[in-house]
């Protein structure tokens, strides 16, 4: 099963196409704390052709499943990849976490429907003023 999903589909990893070509062209650069793996282009020249990034992502291809640090280097806003340049998170930062929308563990506020509750009944937030 796993074979025929790489070769039909590419939202549950990588496909035989893109495995093909990590492996022709593709240099390792490290791998982040869910397990996604990185690659740049070993061909490309720092002057005129901008190196090409990618991500090969542990499961299901979402991309919200990439932690801050290499969204940077992903996006060209760094240079050095966080696994050489020794990226930490600030102490004030809370852990990474993928976008759960559409899971069942999105947020639900109080009064949602999606959580079987009945809407709470509309309450003004302020008095009208009333001159006397």
């Amino acid at each position: 099963m796993k074979i025929l999903k790489q070769f039909f589909t590419w939202w549950n990893g990588e496909t035989w196409g893109t495995r093909f070509y990590t492996w022709r062209k593709g240099e390792f650069v490290g791998q982040d704390d869910m397990g996604n793996k990185y690659y740049r282009a070993k061909s490309a020249l720092p002057d005129s052709i901008p190196e090409r990034r990618w991500v090969i992502y542990a499961g299901y291809s979402e991309a919200s499943q990439i932690p801050p640090g290499w969204h940077g280097w992903m996006h060209h806003r760094v240079a050095t990849p966080p696994s050489k340049d020794g990226y930490a998170s600030r102490e004030w930062q809370m852990p990474h976490q993928e976008n759960l929308t559409g899971s069942a563990a999105a947020y639900h506020p109080p009064g949602s429907i999606a959580m079987g509750g009945k809407p709470l009944v509309a309450a003004p937030d302020y008095q009208a003023w009333k001159p006397e």
